[in-house]
C-alpha cells in the first residue's frame, strides 16, 4: 500500500489519526471531537477535524477494506429512506450473514434500475457471486436478478432479512447526530467511510470470550495502524 502523507500539517500524524478514528468509530460530531482533544490539551478547531476526516478518511477506509477477509457468500440486501438536503433519497445496503457491510449506495430511486446498479457494483467489487440472496418483498430485486442473470437462491421476507434491517441502525444514529445529510456526495462519502470503520471495529463481543476479544482487538488496532500508516 502507498503510505499516506501527513506532510505540511501542524499536528503530528498520531493526533490526526486519533481525531479521524474518534469521528468514524463513535457517534460524535466534529465539535465533540474538538472537545475530546481539548481535554487532552490539544487546541484543534472542529473545522480542522472536518478537513482531516475529508482528506484522510477515504484513504484510510480504502486500506481497511483491502485488509478485510473474503465475506460470506450469503448476502442480505435492503434499502431505507434518508433525507438529503430535504429530498427523499434511498440508502441501499448489502451485508453478509455475519453483519459485514459489503456495499452502501445512495440513490434517488427505489426501482429495478437502482437495484441493478447496487448488485452490479457489489459483484464487481467482491469478485464473486453469492449462493443465496435475502431481500424484502420489493419486486425490483427479482427483476434486477433476472436482467443480470444472477442464479443465486433468492429468499424474500421481512423477518428473514433482519440482518440487513439491523445494519441500518448505526447510520440512523449518525444521521440524527449530523442533523441530516447535506448533499448526496457528502452522504455517500460518509457512509462509505463509516462502513469500513464499522466492519473493522465490529467485534461481536457478545459472542466471544474475553480472552478472544483481547486478541481480536489487538488485530483490529494492527489493521487500523497499517491503514493509517505515515509517510
Amino acid at each position: 500500500m502507498q503510505p499516506i502523507s501527513y506532510a505540511r500539517h501542524q499536528f503530528p500524524p498520531a493526533v490526526i489519526q486519533h481525531a479521524v478514528w474518534l469521528y468514524l468509530r463513535f457517534t460524535l460530531s466534529y465539535r465533540d471531537v474538538e472537545d475530546l482533544l481539548a481535554e487532552r490539551g490539544l487546541d484543534v478547531s472542529y473545522e480542522t477535524v472536518r478537513r482531516w476526516v475529508l482528506k484522510f478518511g477515504p484513504a484510510i477506509a480504502r486500506y481497511l477494506r483491502q485488509l478485510r477477509a473474503k465475506p460470506s457468500p450469503r448476502w442480505h440486501l435492503d434499502e431505507m429512506v434518508v433525507r438529503v438536503s430535504g429530498r427523499r433519497m434511498y440508502l441501499w445496503r448489502a451485508v453478509d450473514d455475519e453483519g459485514e457491510v459489503l456495499e452502501v449506495l445512495i440513490q434517488r430511486r427505489r426501482n429495478r434500475v437502482a437495484a441493478r446498479k447496487l448488485i452490479r457494483k457489489l459483484l464487481r467489487k467482491q469478485g464473486f457471486a453469492p449462493t443465496r440472496v435475502t431481500t424484502d418483498k420489493l419486486r425490483s430485486y427479482g427483476a434486477a436478478f433476472k436482467e443480470i442473470g444472477l442464479c443465486a437462491e433468492h429468499e424474500e421476507g421481512a423477518r428473514q432479512n433482519n440482518r440487513a434491517e439491523v445494519s441500518h441502525q448505526p447510520v440512523r444514529r449518525r444521521e440524527r447526530k449530523m442533523r441530516r445529510f447535506k448533499s448526496t456526495g457528502s452522504a455517500q462519502r460518509f457512509v462509505s467511510m463509516h462502513a469500513a470503520a464499522y466492519n473493522t471495529f465490529n467485534l461481536q463481543r457478545h459472542l466471544v470470550s474475553r480472552r478472544t476479544l483481547r486478541a481480536f482487538r489487538a488485530q483490529v488496532w494492527a489493521d487500523w495502524n497499517a491503514a493509517a500508516i505515515t509517510a
